[in-house]
């Protein structure tokens, strides 16, 4: 057993943790936020416990009044009395891992506040050693595993990313449907990153795409209430991440793509533009007129109301590409259609079908939106683009946070600043404005976490992520 003491970090702790961090009225720790320690009822931890102790009462009652100091935000008698029983009774009853979680958390509190990147080093294998302890303690490799990883991910900037992501795998790969919410938003991203870098096959990206969506849709339907809305931040980051797939020749086939795009057809068969969008999905993934009932009849709404007969020339040839789902070629014709066209509206009718290809199908939301702008440009008093720009920032919640919190709901602000300039720009498309701003409202950050922040309403503030633009504070209405 690995068991941890205290000689010169332990000075360094006593000497400034306490004055280098910001204090708080109340604490719950990240772990007890995100994840629920598995029940040991028999099978009691094999290290020192309450029971083994030379004083057994004496420690119980420090564990009772350390855990007290802490909710109420008392970090200085409560770091004390945790040392005190950490190093007789690290185990507390053998039945729960509160103490090693305590632990963690007084010791990534120390190392946020640290400058230091030595000393940091030092705070992060404590905190590293702690999950060690606690897996040769309680057993559980693979749940402690998991949580070692997240904290590797989150908090020591994931710098071995194929050790986390196995040691996530081990986890789903051993409790199924019953892994724990906080691994997948982790995971998800990892698995996106290292297939596109070559290090995850196609096979073990298609396996696992489709677990984390089996077991986030078992327990939307089966998890209690106290646990429903950490599966519903998972579901609204995870799946929307997968989709990058999509853009991926092969990785799915024709059943999955048209089971998954059917219904969005089914809600606006008359869109053209919906049509299209989705007729060049199912073809991207296999589907045929022969192969698919559901291709064929999307094909022939397709043909019956949507199809363009340019004259022969570039514009047709991308039109062209674009229905066969050879996307890069119709970029391609796109620009050589643009390049060659003198009139400024067709220049502006290319470049935002450009952005269009862009966003719905190559996910790449800053070439979406720089030739959406160049159309807006090319055509005065033309709103569409713009609303295309609002929906590339909306929808990026998932690209710049986890689907909810902070970083995803500021994504908001200058989605509405440009529809509301959408609207200004051309009326005629202020119906459809205004209902994107109303819808997005509500999902811009609260009272709450503006003040936070140190910030307030009409307060400048710049958007990070890909968006990278000036905007103004507001809550959610």
């Amino acid at each position: 057993m690995i068991k941890l003491r205290f000689g010169y970090l332990f000075l360094l702790i006593c000497c400034f943790v306490y004055s280098c961090t910001p204090k708080a009225t109340t604490v719950v720790t990240e772990i007890e936020q995100v994840v629920k320690p598995p029940k040991v009822e028999e099978n009691l931890s094999k290290c020192p416990k309450f029971s083994d102790a030379p004083n057994p009462g004496s420690v119980e009652d420090d564990y009772v009044i350390y855990r007290d100091f802490l909710k109420r935000g008392t970090y200085d008698q409560a770091f004390e009395l945790w040392k005190k029983v950490y190093d007789v009774a690290p185990a507390a009853d053998g039945r729960r891992t509160t103490v090693f979680d305590d632990g963690i958390w007084f010791y990534k509190r120390i190392y946020s506040g640290e400058t230091d990147e030595a000393t940091k080093a030092q705070y992060e294998a404590s905190i590293l050693a702690f999950f060690d302890e606690m897996a040769d303690c309680y057993g559980k490799a693979e749940w402690v595993g998991a949580r070692k990883a997240f904290e590797q991910y989150y908090t020591f900037g994931a710098k071995d990313k194929m050790g986390i992501y196995n040691q996530f795998k081990a986890y789903i790969d051993k409790d199924d449907l019953k892994t724990q919410a906080f691994v997948f938003n982790p995971f998800t991203a990892l698995l996106l990153e290292l297939h596109g870098e070559g290090k995850i096959s196609n096979e073990e990206a298609q396996k696992y795409e489709a677990k984390i969506n089996e077991i986030i849709a078992h327990n939307l339907k089966t998890a209690k209430p106290a646990d429903k809305e950490a599966w519903e931040v998972v579901n609204s980051y995870a799946p929307v991440r997968l989709e990058e797939f999509e853009t991926i020749k092969g990785f799915f086939n024709c059943d999955y793509i048209s089971n998954k795009y059917y219904p969005i057809y089914l809600e606006n068969p008359e869109d053209c533009d919906n049509i299209l969008t989705i007729l060049s999905r199912m073809k991207f993934s296999g589907c045929t007129k022969e192969s698919s009932a559901k291709y064929a009849e999307i094909y022939s709404k397709y043909a019956s109301k949507c199809v363009e007969t340019p004259e022969p020339g570039p514009y047709k040839l991308a039109l062209d590409c674009l229905q066969n789902a050879d996307y890069n070629c119709a970029i391609e014709k796109l620009t050589q259609a643009e390049s060659e066209a003198t009139d400024s509206n067709k220049k502006s009718k290319y470049n935002f079908l450009k952005a269009k290809v862009f966003y719905a199908h190559l996910k790449k939301y800053s070439k979406a939106r720089e030739f959406a702008q160049k159309a807006a440009d090319q055509r005065g008093g033309w709103g569409e683009p713009y609303l295309l720009i609002g929906k590339l920032y909306a929808s990026s919640g998932p690209l710049c946070g986890s689907g909810r919190g902070w970083n995803s709901q500021v994504v908001t602000w200058p989605a509405i600043d440009i529809w509301n300039k959408a609207k200004n720009v051309d009326p005629s498309i202020a119906d459809e404005a205004n209902k994107l701003i109303r819808k997005y409202q509500k999902y811009m950050p609260s009272v709450e976490d503006i003040f936070q922040r140190q910030l307030k309403e009409g307060d400048a503030f710049r958007v990070p992520c890909w968006i990278q633009r000036n905007t103004t504070v507001r809550a959610a209405k």
